[in-house]
C-alpha cells in the first residue's frame, strides 16, 4: 500500500466524519471552479489533526475533490441521458492496480457492450479476454447491466488475459486456460466412471442427491485448480476461477454447505486474492465474504473451536485458517480507516501466527525420516513442536484415514451401482442401504423400500417389516433378464456374466446396461481398442440385413466409449499440477501472512501514534487560546 493511498484514506475518512462535501461551496463553485484558499485552509486543519504534512493533505484533498466533481457530473449526465459512468480499475497480477479508466455505457446495455467499450478505450482486440468484476461477481456479457445490479458511478475491477505472442501459444493464455479447465471438470463430473468423489478430511464419503452432488463437484474441482493458481501466484486467474466456483456453490440448496467449511474457504481465498492483487474496489464484497466465512467457521468449528476439540481432540490445523481470517479482517478494517480496531485484529493474528510456527530443524528431521513436509508441519503444530509426539500423531491419523476409507469403499461402490436412470428421481441414499442391509434385509428389497419411502429411513424400515410381500411383487418383474437384449450385447463381444449383471442392475434398460458394461474398460488404451472394435462392427458392410440393429447399437456403444476416453483425458489434464494431499489447504506455511501482518501492523501503529500526537498538540494550542475540553472530543474521534 502506497503512502499517498494511506493519506488519501485518512483524509477521506475525516471528510466523511465532518460531512464535508468538496464538490459544493465553499470549496467549489460551478461558475468559478475550485477555491484553492479554502482547500489550503482545510489542508492546514487536517494536517494538524491527522499528523500528516500539509502538502500531502493538499494533494489528497485535490484528488478527492476532482473525483467528487467527476461523480457529480456523471450523476447529472445519467439523469439527463441515461448513460452511466464507471471507474474501471485494471489490475495486474504482479503490480496491483495498473491503470484506472473512465468508461460510459447505458445500464440497459448488455455486459458484452460494456466489455467492447472497455476494449476500445484500452485498445484490446478481443473483448472476450476482459473480465469485469463487480461486488464479487463476474459480469455476464449476455445479461443487461441493470439485471446484474450495476449502478451509475460504480467501481469495477478489471482482469485482462494476456494475449499469446504466437498462435500456437494461445492454449496457455489465461482466458483459454480457464475455459478449458471448466470444460474438463464438467466432462469429468458427467462421466459414468465416477472420477470425482466427495469425502471429508477423515476419508468419509459424502453422498448427496445427484443434482446437488454435480454442482458441488464442479465447484470443488474449480476450487482445486484455483488453489494451484494461487500457489503459482497467478492471483488474477485464481480469482476468476473462485468466482466461477462461487456461482456453482450458491445454486446448491443443500444444508451440506452449512456443516462444512468449503464455502468458508472459498470466500477466504477470494478475499486473499483481492489483497494479493492490491485491489480495494471490492472492499464491501471482501467484508461480506469475511462475515460469511466467520459465521461458517463458528457453525462448523464452534465458538472457540470447541466442536473441533470434541470431534478431533485438537485444533491446530484449522487455527491456520482462523489466523488468516483475522489477518484479512484487520486489513479490511484498516482500509475502512478503523485503525485501532484493525490493530487489535493484527495483534490477535500475530499471537496465533507465533503459536503456529514450527521449528525448521524439527521439520527437516521428520522429512529426513521419510515423512511428507505437510505431515511434518501438521504433526508439529498439533503437538507443540514435540517430534516424538508428532510421529505418533502422524501414524494415528494415517491409520484412522485408511480405516475410514476402507469402510467408505463399500458405500462408494454401492453408490456407483445405484447411479442409474433418472438419478434425480430414483436416487437412493447408499448410507441408508448399508444400514438396512447390515440389519439383515435383502439388498433389492432395501433399494425398493427406500425408493418407495423417498429415502426416509424409518419409513423404509416399516415397509421392510410390514409390507414385504408388496415390495417383492414390485420386484418380481425385475429379476428376469431380457433375452433379446442379452443376445444383442453378447453379439458385440461382451462377456455373458457381465451382460447378465448389467441387465439385472439396470432393470433391462439398454442405455444403462451399456454404461455399466463400459465401466469394465478402465484405461484409455483398453477403451481405444474397444472403440475400434465397435466402430468396425458399426461399419461392417457384409453383415446380414436382419442384424442392422446390431450395427446401430455398436455405433451407439462406440460413441459412449469415446466419451469415457474424453473424460479420462480430461481427468489427466485436470490432475496436472495438483498436490496429492487432501489437507494442503490447512498446511499454510504462513510466510506471506507474516510479511503482510508486519506491513499493516506497522502502518496501523504508525498512524495511531501520529493521531495521538496531533490530538495532544491541538489541545495545548486550544488551551492557550482559553478553549477547554477539545482533548476529550478529539480522543473520542480518534
Amino acid at each position: 500500500m502506497s503512502k499517498i493511498d494511506d493519506i488519501t484514506m485518512q483524509v477521506r475518512a475525516r471528510l466523511h466524519e465532518l460531512c464535508i462535501k468538496l464538490w459544493l461551496p465553499p470549496y467549489y463553485e460551478a461558475a468559478i471552479g475550485p477555491d484553492g484558499i479554502e482547500i489550503e485552509n482545510l489542508a492546514d486543519e487536517f494536517s494538524g489533526i491527522l499528523g500528516i504534512p500539509k502538502s500531502d493533505c493538499t494533494l489528497a484533498l485535490i484528488e478527492l475533490q476532482e473525483s467528487a466533481i467527476r461523480k457529480s457530473k456523471a450523476r447529472e449526465e445519467f439523469a439527463t441521458t441515461g448513460v452511466a459512468t464507471f471507474n474501471v480499475r485494471r489490475v495486474n497480477n504482479r503490480r496491483g492496480t495498473e491503470s484506472i479508466v473512465e468508461v460510459k455505457c447505458p445500464l440497459t446495455s448488455l455486459g458484452g457492450v460494456l466489455q467492447k467499450n472497455i476494449a476500445e478505450i484500452l485498445d484490446i482486440d478481443e473483448p472476450d479476454r476482459i473480465k469485469c468484476i463487480s461486488a464479487g461477481k463476474i459480469l455476464d456479457p449476455c445479461q443487461s447491466l441493470t439485471d446484474q445490479g450495476i449502478k451509475n458511478n460504480q467501481q469495477l475491477m478489471l482482469i485482462i488475459s494476456e494475449a499469446g505472442k504466437k498462435e500456437e501459444m494461445q492454449e496457455f493464455v489465461m482466458h483459454a486456460r480457464i475455459q478449458k479447465i471448466k470444460q474438463d471438470i464438467e466432462i469429468i463430473v458427467d462421466s459414468n466412471s465416477h472420477l470425482f468423489e466427495i469425502e471429508d478430511e477423515d476419508g468419509n464419503d459424502v453422498l448427496l442427491p445427484p443434482a446437488e452432488n454435480r454442482a458441488i463437484l464442479i465447484a470443488l474441482g474449480i476450487c482445486e485448480k484455483a488453489r494451484v493458481a494461487i500457489k503459482r501466484e497467478r492471483y488474477d486467474e485464481a480469482l476468476i476461477l473462485l468466482l466461477e466456483a462461487d456461482e456453482k456453490f450458491i445454486t446448491c440448496n443443500s444444508k451440506f454447505l452449512e456443516n462444512v467449511d468449503n464455502y468458508a474457504l472459498l470466500n477466504l481465498d477470494i478475499v486473499w486474492c483481492y489483497l494479493c492483487l492490491q485491489n480495494v474496489t471490492q472492499l464491501p464484497d471482501a467484508q461480506r465474504r469475511l462475515e460469511i466465512c466467520e459465521q461458517n467457521f463458528r457453525r462448523t468449528y464452534g465458538e472457540n473451536l470447541q466442536r473441533l476439540v470434541y470431534f478431533k481432540g485438537e485444533t491446530s490445523c484449522e487455527k491456520a485458517l482462523i489466523m488468516r481470517l483475522h489477518l484479512l479482517q484487520g486489513v479490511v478494517l484498516f482500509h475502512q480507516n478503523k485503525r485501532s480496531e484493525a490493530y487489535e485484529k493484527f495483534l490477535i493474528a500475530e499471537n496465533e501466527l507465533h503459536a503456529l510456527k514450527v521449528n525448521e530443524n524439527s521439520m527437516k528431521a521428520l522429512v529426513e525420516m521419510g515423512y511428507e513436509p505437510y505431515e511434518a508441519r501438521l504433526g508439529l503444530r498439533a503437538c507443540d513442536g514435540d517430534i516424538e509426539q508428532a510421529i505418533t500423531y502422524i501414524h494415528a491419523r494415517n491409520q484412522k484415514l485408511n480405516k475410514t476409507r476402507s469402510c467408505s469403499l463399500k458405500k462408494r461402490r454401492l453408490n456407483q451401482d445405484l447411479s442409474l436412470g433418472d438419478q434425480n428421481k430414483n436416487w437412493v441414499n447408499p448410507s441408508s442401504v448399508c444400514i438396512l442391509i447390515e440389519m439383515g434385509y435383502p439388498s433389492k428389497l432395501v433399494v425398493q423400500a427406500l425408493l418407495d419411502s423417498k429415502n426416509d429411513l424409518n419409513r423404509a424400515l416399516d415397509l421392510l417389516q410390514n409390507y414385504t410381500d408388496e415390495l417383492r411383487r414390485k420386484l418380481s418383474s425385475d429379476y428376469t433378464v431380457d433375452a433379446r437384449l442379452m443376445q444383442q450385447l453378447l453379439q458385440l463381444g461382451f462377456k455373458e456374466s457381465h451382460v447378465r449383471m448389467a441387465l439385472q442392475m439396470s432393470l433391462n434398460n439398454l442405455e444403462n446396461a451399456i454404461d455399466i458394461l463400459i465401466k469394465y474398460h478402465t484405461d484409455c488404451e483398453d477403451l481405444n481398442s474397444f472403440v475400434k472394435r465397435m466402430t468396425a462392427i458399426a461399419n461392417e458392410e457384409n453383415i446380414p440385413s436382419t442384424s442392422n440393429g446390431l450395427t446401430s447399437l455398436a455405433g451407439k456403444v462406440a460413441k459412449k466409449a469415446t466419451k469415457e476416453i474424453e473424460s479420462l483425458n480430461a481427468f489427466m489434464r485436470f490432475t496436472e499440477g495438483l498436490i496429492d494431499n487432501e489437507l494442503d489447504y490447512l498446511v499454510l506455511p504462513l510466510d506471506q501472512e507474516e510479511q503482510i501482518l508486519e506491513q499493516y501492523k506497522h502502518l496501523s501503529m504508525h498512524s495511531c501514534y501520529f493521531a495521538v500526537i496531533a490530538v495532544v498538540s491541538c489541545s495545548y494550542e486550544q488551551e492557550e487560546k482559553g478553549q477547554k475540553g477539545l482533548l476529550l472530543d478529539f480522543s473520542e474521534k480518534v
